[in-house]
This record gives C-alpha cells, sequence and structure tokens, in this order.
C-alpha cells in the first residue's frame, strides 16, 4: 500500500480547511506575514506571465478610515453599481438555490429573521468594514488587460487565500467591495486605468461567532464532471 506523502496531506488539509470567514478577531497582521503571502499568489500562472494583478492593502487607521467612508455612502443609500457584472443579469438553476440557501444559512445562524430587512442592512455593512479583519486587501486591474485575465486573477487569489490558510490565517474574498469603486478610487488614489477587481478580509477568525460556522456545501465531483477515455 502506498503511502501519501506528507505534502500532500498537508496541503489537502489547507485546501479542505479553508471556507469564507464573516467575523475577525483584531490580533494585528504584521506587513511581513502579508507580504510573504502576496508572493506567494504571485506564483500563480497567467497568460504569457502577464500578472495582471495590483494589490492596496490596508491596516490600522487606513483600513478604518476606508470603511468609514463606504459605510457612510451604503447607509445613504448611495450604491454606485460595478464596472462589470460579476452576477448573471437573470438567475436560473442550480445556482439560484445555492445562493438562497447559503444566505438563509448565514441568517439563520446569526438570528436574522426572514425578512427583517434592518438587520439584514446591518449585516451587509459588515462587508465594508472587512468583517472587523485586521488588513483589508484591495485589488485592482488595468483595463487595458483582456477580460480573460480574470482566470488569471482567479487562480492569484486562489494562491492567495491557500497561502493564508496555511499560516493559520482566515480570509474572506468580498465581490461587494466592487460597489464602490469610484468612493474606494478617490480614497486610495487609484488611477483611473485600473478596473477595481475585488476585496479581500485577511486575518484571524473568531473561533466563537457563529456565521464562522457556515460551511457552504459543494457539487460532488460527479455533478460538475465528464470522465471520457481512461482505463477502468
Amino acid at each position: 500500500m502506498n503511502t501519501i506523502p506528507a505534502q500532500i496531506e498537508a496541503v489537502d488539509a489547507v485546501l479542505r480547511s479553508r471556507h469564507s470567514m464573516r467575523r475577525y478577531l483584531p490580533t494585528p497582521i504584521p506587513q511581513p506575514l502579508v507580504a510573504e503571502i502576496l508572493e506567494l499568489a504571485a506564483r500563480a500562472p497567467s497568460g504569457t506571465n502577464v500578472q495582471p494583478w495590483k494589490v492596496y492593502a490596508l491596516a490600522g487607521e487606513e483600513r478604518q478610515k476606508l470603511s468609514q467612508v463606504i459605510v457612510e455612502q451604503y447607509n445613504q443609500g448611495r450604491k454606485e453599481g460595478r464596472e462589470f457584472d460579476y452576477y448573471p443579469q437573470e438567475w436560473g438553476e442550480p445556482w439560484l438555490s445555492r445562493r438562497r440557501k447559503v444566505g438563509l444559512e448565514l441568517y439563520r445562524l446569526i438570528g436574522i429573521p426572514k425578512g427583517d430587512k434592518e438587520k439584514m442592512h446591518t449585516q451587509t455593512a459588515r462587508n465594508y468594514l472587512f468583517f472587523d479583519a485586521p488588513v483589508g486587501l484591495i485589488f485592482t486591474m488595468h483595463r487595458q488587460l483582456g477580460r480573460g485575465m480574470f482566470l488569471d486573477y482567479g487562480m492569484f487569489l486562489g494562491n492567495l487565500v491557500t497561502a493564508a490558510r496555511a499560516r493559520g490565517l482566515d480570509t474572506c474574498v468580498q465581490n461587494a467591495f466592487a460597489d464602490y469603486h469610484n468612493t474606494i478610487r478617490k480614497h486610495l488614489d487609484v488611477p483611473d486605468d485600473e478596473l477595481l477587481v475585488c476585496g479581500v478580509a485577511l486575518g484571524y477568525a473568531d473561533p466563537n461567532a457563529p456565521e464562522n460556522t457556515l460551511i457552504s456545501e459543494r457539487e460532488p465531483v460527479t455533478g460538475f464532471a465528464s470522465f471520457r477515455g481512461f482505463q477502468a
């Protein structure tokens, strides 16, 4: 019987233990550790090695100031809209059911009754606080680059969340920040030729937060993969 190499066990454990966390401890994250994670993330493949990613890493007052500006806009009902379609214009199945299920489960865990718009509003606002994570990351890419490079960006973000988890840190990838690209652009002095992609919360998850127990289901391999030509 073959022995599974230790490195395979370690990688598998990291991948299986990662899930989105929505409440964090205030424990500071040193800049060298964030830089190390980003360096590993940048080992992601990209078409002809273009490396389309750019990152704005925020901590302390800088993170708090950005969050405050966005939350003020959000509470006033001033959403700017996104510069690209992330979600479909019309939902179909099975995607709509998956979306509803994870949302309802999150609200159940944190005690938000169905239809309680005030509490739902407050919970959504927590996105813009990076869920209290000590580090907030904002990601952009140059507008001149093709949209196909979102594929490369996804691999970069996958590396990032995996490298963070391997170091005992947790993350939450947040497309919600794209709704305030103009506010973020102005506050962080982001050049106009950069497209805001998303944000990521980075820190140590609060082990006592009920929302951090939410682990979304995954479709089994047999549900999304077709195998052809393999030997039995």
